[in-house]
């Protein structure tokens, strides 16, 4: 008899602590599944904001691509620009072709020489602010 009632309550007790066990089992899991979904939540916000980044970069990208190009352009002008430019100007009767010869540094030495600049013949930042104007 005495055994059979402590069989009755370690059965009892057994069970109930599996009872337990699976009921605190349930709840880890469900404390985990919403620290899961938080970070899935956070993980989105941060992709969110990483596109946007990567969106302005690409506009700032594009806005800084234009600024050098326009900056090239005043920094290193064509042959043929200021071939053009130097005849529109009256300092150069030659073939716009491109190739600068000769008569071209003539002529970029005239042009210096009546604008107060340097005559070394070569179209530089200077030179060319004040010759690109010819262009137009």
């Amino acid at each position: 008899m005495w055994g059979k009632l402590l069989l009755s309550i370690l059965l009892v007790f057994g069970l109930a602590g599996c009872a337990t066990t699976g009921t605190q089992k349930t709840d880890r899991c469900q404390e985990l599944q919403a620290k899961v979904n938080e970070m899935e939540s956070q993980l989105q916000q941060k992709n969110d904001e990483l596109r946007n980044l990567e969106e302005q970069l690409k506009v700032r990208g594009e806005e800084v691509k234009d600024a050098e190009q326009v900056a090239g352009d005043e920094a290193k002008p064509s042959e043929k620009n200021i071939q053009s430019a130097l005849k529109n100007a009256g300092f150069y009767s030659g073939a716009i072709d491109g190739k600068v010869g000769r008569k071209t540094r003539e002529a970029v030495e005239e042009f210096q020489k009546a604008n107060g600049l340097k005559a070394d013949g070569k179209v530089g930042p200077q030179t060319w602010s004040k010759l690109k104007k010819y262009l137009e």
